[in-house]
C-alpha cells in the first residue's frame, strides 16, 4: 500500500511538473509573440512618422500646421523639404488659431509660401464665418489661395440639407474671395464628401485627404493631396499633415 501511494505521488508530482513546464513554454511563446507585435507596431509608427510621397513624382510638397504643433521652428520645417505651408487660421464665426499670425509671419521669413485655412462650421451662418476670416486674414499678393476645411465636428450637431449647405458655402466663398482676390480651395474629408458631394456642386480646386494612398473620392481629380497626417518633424510638436501638389499635366 505504501509503495503504491508513493508511486501515485511520484506520478502526480511528475504530472504537475510537466504541466508547469508546458505552461512556462506557452507563457514564453505568448510573451515572445507579444514582444514581436510591439516591435512591429513600433516599426509601423516609425515608418508612418517619416513617410512622404516620392519627391521625383511630386516635386512640390508642404505641410499643414496649427497651434497643436506648438512653437514651430520654420527653418527646420523648410529644411525638411516643405516648399509651402497651409496654416490653420480661423474656425467658424469666432474661432481663431492663436498661433496663426506668428506661424504665417515666421514661415514667410524663411521663404516658405503660406496659405490660410478656415475650418467651416455647419452651425454658423456663412456671412458670420466670412467676417471672421476677413477680420483675421489679411489680403496679401504673395499668399496662397485660402482653403476651406470641410469636415464634421463633434461641437456641431447640425446637418443641413445639401442644397442649403451649397448655398451657404457659395456665399462664404464669394465673400472671402472678394477679400483675398483669389479663388479658394475646398478640402472636404471623405465622410463629408460622401454625404454632401461638395466637389460636384462647387466648382473649385480640391484638396483631398487619404493617408499613404492617393484619394479618389472627389468628383474630379485632386489638385492637392494630404498624404500623411502622422509625420513628425524636428521643429514642430506632435504630428503635421504632409501634402503634395499634383504636377502639371497629370490627371
Amino acid at each position: 500500500m505504501r509503495a503504491g501511494a508513493k508511486a501515485k505521488g511520484r506520478t502526480a508530482a511528475k504530472g504537475l511538473s510537466d504541466w508547469r513546464a508546458r505552461a512556462a513554454r506557452l507563457a514564453r511563446r505568448i510573451g515572445g509573440g507579444f514582444v514581436l507585435v510591439l516591435l512591429l507596431a513600433g516599426l509601423a509608427l516609425w515608418w508612418a512618422a517619416r513617410w512622404t510621397p516620392d519627391l521625383a513624382l511630386y516635386p512640390i510638397q508642404g505641410v499643414t500646421i496649427s497651434a497643436d504643433n506648438g512653437k514651430v521652428h520654420w527653418g527646420s520645417i523648410k529644411a525638411a523639404g516643405a516648399d509651402f505651408a497651409y496654416v490653420m487660421a480661423t474656425d467658424g464665426a469666432d474661432g481663431i488659431d492663436p498661433q496663426y499670425a506668428r506661424n504665417a509671419a515666421q514661415a514667410r521669413v524663411v521663404g516658405v509660401q503660406v496659405g490660410a485655412i478656415h475650418r467651416y462650421s455647419l452651425c454658423k451662418l456663412a456671412t458670420d464665418q466670412a467676417a471672421n476670416f476677413i477680420r483675421h486674414v489679411a489680403r496679401r499678393a504673395d499668399a496662397l489661395p485660402p482653403v476651406v476645411w470641410l469636415d464634421y465636428d463633434d461641437r456641431c450637431p447640425d446637418r443641413p440639407t445639401r442644397a442649403l449647405l451649397l448655398s451657404e458655402l457659395a456665399t462664404f466663398l464669394a465673400q472671402i474671395e472678394a477679400h483675398t482676390g483669389k479663388r479658394s480651395v475646398i478640402a472636404p474629408g471623405p465622410a463629408f464628401e460622401a454625404d454632401y458631394r461638395v466637389t460636384a456642386g462647387i466648382a473649385r480646386t480640391t484638396w483631398l485627404r487619404r493617408d499613404f494612398f492617393e484619394p479618389d473620392y472627389g468628383a474630379h481629380p485632386w489638385a492637392m493631396w494630404q498624404a500623411n497626417d502622422y509625420v513628425r518633424l524636428t521643429g514642430a510638436g506632435g504630428t503635421v499633415g504632409w501634402n503634395v501638389l499634383r504636377p502639371e499635366g497629370q490627371e
